[in-house]
């Protein structure tokens, strides 16, 4: 990999776990204030808003500048929103501060990538990105249930941090908080130290909001339109909105179902993480971009996997489970990302190719975090909650497939045969 690759992965490694560590502490911080249960998955609605939000205009800005100086001053913005919380600001407004610093971070950290690497690595170099960042979640996860342990708020340590903060302190995590300060200044160094890649691009025509939304219009029209990144933007799409909504149900199912501490709950989603890393590793060494494809399948198992890990009350089980839905993620989203970004990168550029994605993918999300908040408020049970979100995501990716081998008798494969040697 050229130089500074495995320093940007490890910066935004460090970013990503600070944003799940963040995640599990806020959920935290909503029970110690009784909020309502239909709260916590709005955190992450508010922390996605941006990139839906904002997307025309993230995706000039991170063509507009040196893509590392961007993700550096979007750490500061990170950092801003837990300033935010250890203020007591409502975890909703910091998170929604956060999601802004993550969502310009986003287009910054895949354009890059995809300009520091050619066609030739792209699959193998995501498997890198989706492996730091499930480890990333993985250890966040850990981190997030350490740092809301009763042990830690009750150490001496963060009983002086708030006998320091004085007024300010109106919660035992002022401690928790200030450890992820921390990571997010770490991340910001390391983003400031990977070199420019020299990819410059044509500044837009003008600079006004209407005509940045409608070149975005013009771009999403664009790659939907395309037969294979329209296809792989709507798998990663789904993708993306399932793991947001399983993460909350997880942690529900796991409380509710196998009567486990948020703590605990929260260690329960490593097993996950672990076979993300496994389904994203091989999938990096062995599927090559032109047979992007022929991982759909995997997205029918994943779906189908969830009403299993709904109906078992035994931990090993759950565990067990839990480790292949990972894996099956893994193996399905890496090659499919790649597919993505390659046809964006050729048809538009790289920050708006990414800025695009990311508002479909996280459109998608807010949609699915939406109904999932609207059901948990009315008391749908969540065994029958991801009974019913499993089999929607298996319909719903054979019916993709369906339509693809449809397409394919009709007029040919796709224009991404010439990459079939590539790895």
């Amino acid at each position: 990999m050229p130089r500074g690759f495995y320093l940007l992965i490890a910066g935004q490694a460090i970013s990503s776990l600070a944003d799940n560590a963040l995640l599990i502490v806020a959920i935290a911080l909503l029970q110690e204030r009784a909020s309502p249960l239909w709260w916590a998955p709005l955190l992450k609605f508010a922390f996605t808003l941006s990139y839906v939000v904002l997307a025309p205009m993230i995706g000039p800005l991170a063509d507009a500048m040196p893509k590392a100086r961007l993700m550096t001053a979007m750490n500061g913005v990170k950092l801003a929103g837990v300033i935010l919380l250890i203020a007591g600001v409502n975890p909703l407004v910091a998170f929604a501060v956060v999601g802004f610093g993550a969502a310009a971070y986003a287009p910054a950290k895949y354009g890059l990538v995809t300009e520091m690497v050619g066609p030739r690595r792209l699959v193998a170099a995501n498997g890198w990105i989706e492996v730091s960042v499930v480890c990333a979640a993985l250890l966040g996860t850990v981190l997030g249930g350490l740092l809301v342990a009763d042990v830690l708020r009750g150490s001496s340590a963060s009983l002086a941090m708030r006998d320091w903060l004085g007024s300010w302190a109106d919660s035992s995590l002022q401690l928790s908080m200030a450890v992820l300060l921390a990571a997010y200044g770490v991340a910001a160094l390391m983003n400031a130290g990977v070199p420019d890649s020299g990819a410059r691009y044509a500044p837009p025509t003008r600079l006004h909001l209407l005509v940045l939304i409608r070149e975005f219009r013009v771009a999403n029209r664009t790659l939907w339109g395309d037969r294979d990144g329209g296809l792989s933007l709507a798998v990663t799409s789904i993708f993306w909105g399932v793991g947001a909504t399983l993460q909350f149900a997880v942690l529900k199912w796991a409380t509710e179902v196998l009567g486990l501490t948020l703590e605990r709950a929260a260690y329960l989603q490593v097993a996950v993480a672990v076979g993300v890393i496994a389904g994203a590793g091989l999938a990096g060494r062995h599927v090559a971009l032109g047979r992007a494809k022929r991982v759909l399948p995997a997205g029918v198992l994943l779906g189908l996997c969830m009403p299993l890990v709904a109906s078992t009350d035994a931990l090993w089980l759950a565990v067990l489970l839990l480790v292949v839905v990972g894996a099956v993620g893994g193996i399905l989203v890496v090659p499919l990302n790649a597919l993505l970004q390659h046809r964006g990168y050729n048809l538009l550029s790289a920050g708006r190719s990414i800025a695009v994605q990311g508002f479909n993918e996280n459109l998608n999300v807010l949609m699915m975090l939406a109904g999932y908040a609207a059901l948990i408020a009315i008391d749908v049970p969540i065994v029958p909650l991801m009974w019913l979100l499993g089999l929607l995501v298996a319909a719903v990716i054979a019916l993709l497939i369906w339509r693809e081998h449809g397409t394919e008798r009709r007029i040919g494969p796709s224009a991404d045969s010439q990459f079939t040697s590539l790895r």
